[in-house]
């Protein structure tokens, strides 16, 4: 069995569970009135008829990513005749595991937040200083449990130039990195199966970088993660029946974000998060700008009609399936200049 066979039993496991448990979980979230508060300073006005559609659907995927990449680093093992009595063979396990854990911690702050905006009835979950002090310290934690399995490097890697050894500032860098691109995930989560499917881009090219950089092990959790999205989407594809919510897309920012610092790619990870990145880069331009006219000019003046800037392409009028074929095809196009760049230098 080679290994792109056991890739592909391992993303057909995860799309089929989380397909499959959509079914249990859409109508329990119906039944116990797990509902999306929707906020139409938020998005454009008619979003406002996806009010109470069903949320924390993230579980589907996060549940068959936990599942499949387990299955599938064994499976691998398994075939590969790898000794599973060597510590050292180990550490790869060890890297797979703290990339789901440090995943599955982000999604627990996002369930929090989802929780807690379900039983306000309104959109107030966390305080952002809330998520980030929670961020902060599963973020820690993980950079940690990386150098303890493999990477104590502390050298930024763009390709082109290595910088010299950075010491503790390098993980405080990529602490910030970690905040901005998880963050950066939750606000792309504003358009039907958009999220889930600039994701789904960025793990198979992830998965072929691994590939190239010889990790084959973490492919198991970058296919699992491909698979549970792509079965997900089959629920949250426009007319979306359930959304991912906060607990879908921060456990999604931490995945990307942990596949990319466990490969020490930097370059990589800024191309194959370049949608994520102009997401928050807009909402970031348009609140600087705003503040800045309205502090010279006495009002407030924008550069998009509406961020992030999905809703600037919504309110141009690209239905919801343009905006994700668009946005797709963004993260294609860079994630192969990113594979470009990892076999050119």
């Amino acid at each position: 069995m080679s290994f792109w066979v056991i890739n592909l039993i391992t993303a057909l496991l995860s799309f089929v569970i989380a397909g499959v448990s959509g079914i249990f979980l859409v109508p329990f979230l119906h039944r116990i009135k797990f509902g999306q508060p929707i906020k139409t300073e938020d998005g454009p006005k008619w979003h406002a008829k996806k009010q109470g559609t069903p949320t924390m659907g993230g579980f589907m995927f996060i549940i068959s990513t936990v599942i499949a990449a387990i299955a599938g680093y064994w499976l691998y093992r398994w075939k590969t005749g790898i000794d599973t009595t060597d510590k050292e063979s180990f550490k790869a396990f060890y890297l797979v595991l703290s990339c789901i854990v440090y995943s599955a911690s982000f999604g627990l702050i996002g369930f929090i937040d989802d929780y807690t905006k379900v039983a306000r009835k309104n959109n107030d979950g966390l305080t952002p200083w809330q998520k980030i002090a929670m961020q902060l310290v599963f973020s820690v934690g993980f950079l940690i449990a990386v150098r303890c399995f493999g990477d104590n490097s502390t050298r930024i890697d763009l390709g082109f130039w290595r910088s010299p050894s950075l010491g503790i500032f390098y993980y405080i860098l990529m602490i910030g990195l970690i905040i901005y691109l998880t963050n950066a995930v939750n606000l792309t989560d504003g358009v039907d199966g958009l999220c889930g499917s600039v994701t789904f881009v960025a793990m198979l090219i992830f998965t072929v970088c691994c590939a190239i950089l010889k990790k084959n092990e973490m492919t198991c959790f970058t296919m699992a993660l491909a698979g549970g999205c792509l079965g997900f989407l089959l629920w949250n594809l426009n007319p979306a029946k359930c959304f991912m919510g906060d607990t879908g897309s921060m456990f999604l920012g931490a995945a990307v974000t942990g596949v990319g610092l466990v490969l020490h790619k930097h370059l990589l990870i800024l191309l194959v998060a370049i949608v994520y990145i102009i997401e928050a880069l807009s909402v970031m331009m348009q609140v600087l700008y705003f503040k800045y006219t309205r502090k010279k000019y006495g009002e407030g003046r924008r550069i998009f009609k509406m961020t992030p800037i999905h809703h600037h392409f919504e309110m141009s009028g690209f239905s919801e399936y343009k905006i994700v074929i668009t946005f797709s095809l963004c993260g294609i196009i860079f994630g192969i200049l990113g594979i470009i760049t990892l076999l050119a230098f």
